[in-house]
């Protein structure tokens, strides 16, 4: 069955529009125009950071702002791997032809300049955080090197990607505590379960296309049970927050947004329609307001425990 139509997710309006070139195609690249990923990245940071115990709150709140800002950057240097890996492919799918490297706005040469200052400006970022984070950095740089090459060699790159998005959660949790135990790898878990269902849920954009150039993605395999899917991934991961809270004794003040957040996440299911690409990508959209409502869940928590 086809999706309803081909459309695009670049936004070229306002600031970004008004930018000169090469200016506005780098801007493009760095995915300035969608805050979303941004967001995705550093909410699951957030919950990490009051999850985890001892902390102060001024070294969680500076060590928010430092991830806000590495969010950013590190969310911008991951969509410029990616495009590099991926701009043949990009060019020959509807969604992602216009995107610049596939488009020829911007050549590889430009490409790998803006990433080369994103990563020295994460590698500012990063120092200003505790050791422990600098020994988790290599481990997520490998991450988001790989997952372009999953979808080429495996049916599960969305799982990759909640590996790679995800990884703001347990490097909260270090940074906050000083170290990474079992509650914060319980945390990365739920994240990478929510991450799965949200990006499968993203790739049902692109399966036409997928198929057509043979591409492998989560989102073609799971096509057919697409709700029972999505589903079981966000049981899974509010399930996996349940212990997290129970194990971290949060305060009660939590699970009143644990509950608002499950609604939220079994309205996404219910309406889930895998072939009508608009549709998920707002719903795709709408997991921000989730992780803003599990981050306020945390603080809460933190703030009243």
């Amino acid at each position: 069955m086809s999706q309803t139509r081909a459309h695009t997710d670049i936004q070229l309006t306002g600031r970004i529009a008004r930018l000169p070139e090469p200016w506005r195609s780098y801007a493009l690249l760095a995915r300035l125009d969608r805050p979303v990923g941004t967001w995705l990245l550093f909410l699951p940071g957030v919950w990490g950071l009051f999850l985890a115990p001892n902390a102060s709150l001024q070294t969680r709140l500076i060590d928010t702002a430092l991830f806000a800002f590495g969010s950013l950057v590190m969310r911008s240097a991951g969509c410029v791997v990616n495009d590099i890996w991926d701009r043949d492919i990009d060019a020959k799918v509807a969604r992602t032809a216009g995107r610049p490297l596939a488009s020829g706005a911007l050549s590889l040469k430009q490409g790998l300049l803006l990433l080369a200052v994103l990563l020295l400006i994460g590698l500012g970022v990063l120092v200003c955080l505790p050791p422990v984070c600098w020994a988790l950095a290599p481990l997520a740089l490998l991450l988001v090197a790989l997952y372009p090459a999953a979808k080429r060699v495996t049916w599960w790159p969305q799982l990759v990607m909640g590996f790679t998005f995800g990884f703001g959660a347990p490097m909260g949790y270090a940074a906050a505590a000083g170290t990474l135990d079992g509650n914060g790898l319980l945390l990365y878990g739920a994240v990478i379960l929510w991450q799965l269902g949200f990006d499968t849920i993203y790739g049902f954009q692109d399966m036409d296309d997928d198929a057509r150039i043979g591409v492998r993605s989560t989102s073609r395999l799971m096509e057919k049970s697409a709700r029972p899917f999505i589903a079981t991934c966000y049981s899974l991961m509010l399930l996996a927050l349940a212990l997290v809270a129970i194990h971290a004794h949060l305060h009660w003040t939590f699970w009143p947004f644990l509950a608002v957040a499950t609604a939220m996440l079994l309205q996404q299911v219910r309406v889930l329609n895998p072939y009508d690409a608009p549709a998920c990508l707002r719903e795709f959209r709408r997991n921000v307001p989730i992780g803003f409502v599990l981050a306020t869940g945390f603080v809460a928590a933190r703030f009243f425990g």
